[in-house]
This record gives structure tokens, sequence and C-alpha cells, in this order.
């Protein structure tokens, strides 16, 4: 006898959610939990390391996002290429590390997956390098889907950090910035969305200060905590051998 199929749950349907829904994730650019207590053993290095790293200020700056405000910006940016000019965190920085050389660092982590694809998955990797990587993808990443697998361009965000290499942070946000203007809801990029809302937050902060702010209408960021970490804990030691 064949097994009763359970009702599934049908899909909400587009023209049913609000802007705020079909414009933003909350799981996008958050702040990240590296938990200062130290409570779980196993994340203690990372969690240190990555409070002492040059991304900590990036991911752990907490700040209210106003919906209102991330909306125009997103309705109203446009890019301007200035000839010679371009925002760097060093001027040699690169934004991007060779493929190769990601490779060769991915052996070196002990990666399980096939590093050869386009795409690796989190729990192929160590423990400290999966939640690593876990909080680039949550913090930094230019998507607000697949939190599994990171592109190319992202890995090797993380292995310049391992490796202590130049890299343009700053360069690389900004790019993304670019990329998520051009998008025309094709299956692979994605519909545009209210990218980067904190950050983008953090800028209006320091340049518009007197800029008008309600309660009401804060952008709901879900950020990372410690029961997130152990997820991440659990799922780590059931799939990584």
């Amino acid at each position: 006898m064949a097994p009763k199929e359970g009702k599934r749950k049908k899909p909400t349907k587009k023209e049913n959610k609000s802007e705020e829904e079909i414009m933003s994730e909350k799981r996008h650019n958050p702040i990240a939990f590296l938990d200062p207590e130290e409570k779980i053993a196993e994340l203690k290095d990372i969690t240190k390391w990555i409070r002492q790293s040059r991304i900590n200020h990036a991911v752990t700056f907490s700040t209210p996002a106003y919906k209102s405000l991330i909306k125009a910006f997103w309705d109203s940016a446009s890019v301007v290429q200035v000839e010679g000019k371009e925002l760097q965190d060093h001027p040699d920085a690169p934004y991007y590390v060779p493929i190769m050389c990601t490779r060769g660092c991915l052996l070196r982590m002990k990666c399980t997956g096939d590093i050869f694809t386009n795409q690796i998955n989190k729990g192929d990797l160590p423990l400290r390098y999966k939640f690593l990587l876990h909080v680039l993808i949550q913090c930094l990443r230019n998507r607000r889907a697949r939190y599994d697998m990171p592109d190319n361009d992202l890995v090797g965000f993380m292995v310049a950090l391992v490796l202590n290499k130049p890299f343009s942070i700053s360069k690389y946000i900004f790019r993304n910035m670019k990329e998520n203007m051009t998008r025309t809801g094709s299956r692979i990029t994605g519909n545009k969305f209210w990218m980067y809302p904190r950050f983008l937050q953090m800028i209006m902060n320091v340049q518009h200060p007197n800029l008008p702010k309600a309660d009401n209408d804060i952008l709901k960021i879900e950020p990372m905590n410690l029961n997130s970490l152990r997820i991440i804990k659990s799922l780590a030691s059931k799939r990584y051998k």
C-alpha cells in the first residue's frame, strides 16, 4: 500500500506579499554572534580570531536599518564611473583571489567537497572554517538565498583572510552593489533587492545624521545568536568526516 501523501502548503504568491517581504531578506547582512563568553569550546579559537581580524567591525557593528531610507537609496541609486579613481582599502589590494590559490588553500583546509566546481558547500569544511564561511555568507554575501553555497568570490575572500593576503573588502562590497542594480530577474542572478541594508544605514548615519527615523520603520534583520552557533556545531559533527 502506497504511503499517503501529506498535504503540501501552497506557495505564497508574490502578489500577496508586501514590498518589504519581496525586496528584503531578514537573514541578509545581519550582525554576527562571535560568542564573547566562549560558551562553545569548539568555536573558541575561530570566534576569537574573527574578533581580532580586519572584518570584525563589518560583521559586528549593530545599527537599525530603516525601510524607507533603504528603499529610497535603491530606488534612486545610479552608477557613476570616475576614471582612475576607485574606492579600495589599499591602493594595490585586489578584490578577488586567483582560483588556483583558492583551490590550494581549500585542500590545505581539508575540504571534502569537489574544489573544481563553481561552488562548494560550507559543510564540506572543518568546523572552524565552516563557521568563518558561515559568517561571511550571512554578513557580507551579495545574495539572499542558498546560505550553504557560497560563490567562488566569497570563498576567495575567506582564503585572503586565512592567508592574510591583501584584499579590498570595500571594493568587493561596492562591486556587489553595482551588480545588484543591473539585475533583471533571471534564474541565476535573481531580482534586485534591498542589499546590504545595515552597511547602507551605517553610511547614511555618518553622512546624513539628521534623516527622519521612526521605530515603526525599522527593517527586520535577524541577527545570529548562541543557538545558531550550537546548530552549526551540531550539523558540522554529523556531516563532516
